[in-house]
């Protein structure tokens, strides 16, 4: 993939600001996308938008193909007289800063049930005609999706190797006796998708009259309690009763001594291979309806990934098994076309991930968190096909990192003073600057680092469960004078 000489700002829209708890695609996103045209910015890198499952993770997802209902805004219900203001005017008090799942969920949850009771009700011919014109289009993933959502709903969120035998086994009787038992709540969750995508679609709509490119996020692996893993058990790796054999996971590394232990089931590749990995073919094609570009996580995993038997506590007992490698690649573009791709080709990176990157030219990720370490390149040498950042959302934040390496990793900390010169200046802006003037094509700040914040900022600690992808930032903070000096910064360096 060709790449011209540009930057942009790293945030997932549930970090957007906002009354309900969570960021939503409504004002504060369009808000967003103006900060970025003011501050001269030309892409807009996002987490998954995927449906996220256990721990809020959006690298765990329910789906490869549903959006996440949380972002759905509210406000826009009213303009379509879906909800009334009276059904907002008396919300919980939410926590400003921080995401509260369970208390958002909760909320989220009756006031888009009573969203769908009033378009059930509202006889509008365009919109009925709008919404089953996206059930025909999308029933290629949209028909199970609400099925295995309606059915988690019934059976209490217990995982779906723990239903009824018959709908575990997705007999077509058992189909069919749910589909009919549950008809109403299935169409309620395909209201939902309908709502969101129609949400996200006049965002990025948006964001293209400002000139502002969207990079996605593709996770490698679906979450086990996912529709994808249900209807689909015949492309992982499970046992005669569904539970995983193994599960993925990374081995340790400069995250975690343990390694990661993810959980999600790894995917049979040779299975996948018979058809083309055409469920693969599918969700590659339906996100790039969504987003410009698309960055693919733990690319490695394409080449090598490490597989941990099923009931590890730790990741350290894994073991790599191959990966389906240039064949997943050359087939998605014979079949896909182009496919502007970037890759976190981030861990242990053998030749033959190398390999596999250049003959492609998929840009990889460089970190100037990780360039001051020894033996590693340094940002003046990094390469141009590549996007720099400062760090990524499994990292800390600029502030939070340099904190740190002052009081704990001593060498790291000189090697920063000495590289920058470093006299006391606003690290995070120094090095913001950095990042921009490095030879990468592209170079990508998350948001905390433009607003210079602490550690509790960070979105996810890698090895943790709980406390993560809550961050949100607060209306005021994002200013006129931080848009100002990124312009400034972007111009100086050709951005």
């Amino acid at each position: 993939m060709k790449i011209q000489r540009a930057s942009g700002v790293l945030l997932h829209p549930t970090s957007l600001p906002g009354k309900y708890g969570i960021g939503e695609l409504g004002e504060e996103a369009y808000n967003f996308v103006d900060f970025l045209s003011k501050s001269k910015q030309k892409l807009w890198q996002i987490l998954p938008l995927n449906y996220p499952g256990y721990g809020n993770s959006p690298y765990n997802p329910i789906s490869a193909f549903a959006g996440n209902p949380l972002l759905i805004n509210l406000e826009k219900l009213i303009s379509e007289h879906y909800l009334s203001a009276k059904d907002l005017s008396n919300f919980p008090q939410f926590n400003d800063q921080k995401v509260e799942f369970e208390k958002v969920i909760e909320f989220k949850s009756n006031l888009l049930k009573k969203a769908f009771a009033n378009f059930k009700t509202s006889k509008s011919q365009k919109h009925t005609i709008k919404f089953e014109e996206f059930c025909s289009e999308n029933s290629y993933w949209l028909d199970d999706l609400a099925l295995f959502t309606a059915l988690r709903d019934y059976y209490n969120k217990v995982s779906w190797n723990r239903w009824d035998k018959g709908i575990i086994l997705r007999k077509r009787d058992a189909i069919d006796r749910w589909r009919n038992r549950l008809a109403e709540e299935i169409s309620f969750h395909k209201f939902v998708q309908y709502k969101f995508y129609q949400q996200w679609s006049e965002l990025k709509y948006y964001a293209e009259s400002k000139e502002i490119k969207i990079i996605g996020d593709i996770p490698i692996y679906v979450s086990f309690d996912s529709a994808d893993v249900w209807i689909h058990r015949d492309l992982f790796f499970l046992d005669e009763v569904g539970n995983p054999t193994v599960v993925a996971g990374a081995p340790p590394d400069y995250f975690t001594e343990t390694g990661q232990l993810w959980g999600n089931p790894t995917y049979n590749w040779e299975k996948m291979e018979e058809n083309d990995y055409d469920w693969w073919q599918k969700r590659i094609k339906h996100l790039f309806t969504m987003v410009d570009y698309a960055r693919i996580d733990h690319f490695i995993g394409f080449v090598r990934y490490w597989a941990v038997p099923y009931g590890e506590k730790t990741a350290i007992n894994g073991k790599w098994r191959k990966g389906p490698g240039e064949e997943f690649f050359s087939i998605m573009k014979k079949k896909i076309g182009e496919l502007p791709i970037i890759v976190e080709d981030l861990g242990v990176v053998t030749p033959d991930v190398i390999e596999l990157k250049n003959k492609f030219g998929f840009p990889g990720l460089r970190l100037l968190q990780f360039s001051f370490r020894e033996n590693d390149t340094p940002p003046h040498k990094f390469e141009e096909n590549c996007v720099a950042y400062t760090g990524i959302h499994d990292q800390d934040t600029i502030l939070g990192w340099f904190k740190h390496i002052k009081k704990y990793e001593k060498k790291i900390y000189k090697n920063v003073i000495d590289y920058l010169n470093y006299d006391g200046r606003n690290i995070c802006w120094e090095m913001i600057k950095l990042a921009y003037s490095t030879p990468s094509k592209w170079a990508i700040i998350p948001l905390q680092d433009l607003l210079c914040v602490d550690s509790d900022a960070r979105m996810n600690t890698p090895g943790t469960a709980e406390g993560n992808w809550g961050w949100r930032y607060k209306k005021e903070m994002l200013t006129s004078e931080i848009a100002g000096k990124l312009a400034e910064i972007t111009a100086r360096f050709n951005r």
